[in-house]
């Protein structure tokens, strides 16, 4: 996070929150050098998300944000179009520890917990939480593994030319 999340409330009192955030990626060229590069995009949350956000998140914080990429436009003071990208975020995770976490394990949730955030319910998605009917939630199990079609498998390779 470049800043602490700008946080404004529309007339129905939909909150909306926007901040800046970086993604590093480092690795070494072909010489040998290590490199490193970083990216900053405008991330724009809305309803329950900028709440979380306007609640937890400074400036700082290290989040995993999942969503779509939304391109506008405007017209500037001296009437030039500008185009601006943004992430609108659809679901957002913190990541790291709680900053008056001084335990070890740090974190913002217990080893079963998620401790996502999606736009569709602002409350976290607790691994252990009883849902609506009061049933303890589980875990889907895996789907079964289905064979590839394109596994050589015990027959040996087969006899496509690449």
């Amino acid at each position: 996070m470049g800043k602490d999340p700008e946080t404004r409330y529309l007339d129905d009192q939909t909150a909306i929150s926007k901040f800046p955030l970086a993604t590093s990626e480092n690795y070494k060229n072909r010489s040998g050098e290590r490199v490193s590069t970083t990216e900053w995009h405008n991330i724009v949350l809305w309803r329950g998300l900028a709440q979380v956000a306007e609640k937890y998140v400074k400036k700082g914080t290290q989040l995993y944000i999942e969503g779509r990429i939304k391109t506008r436009s405007y017209d500037d003071a001296d009437g030039n179009k500008k185009y601006i990208t943004e992430i609108v975020g659809d679901q957002m995770q913190l990541l790291g520890k709680r900053p008056d976490d001084d335990s070890e394990e740090g974190g913002y949730g217990d080893a079963t917990s998620q401790g996502g955030y999606s736009q569709r319910s602002s409350a976290p998605q607790q691994g252990g939480a009883a849902p609506q009917g009061g049933a303890q939630a589980q875990r889907p199990s895996a789907p079964p593994k289905e064979e590839d079609p394109f596994d050589a498998g015990e027959d040996g390779p087969d006899d496509l030319p690449f």
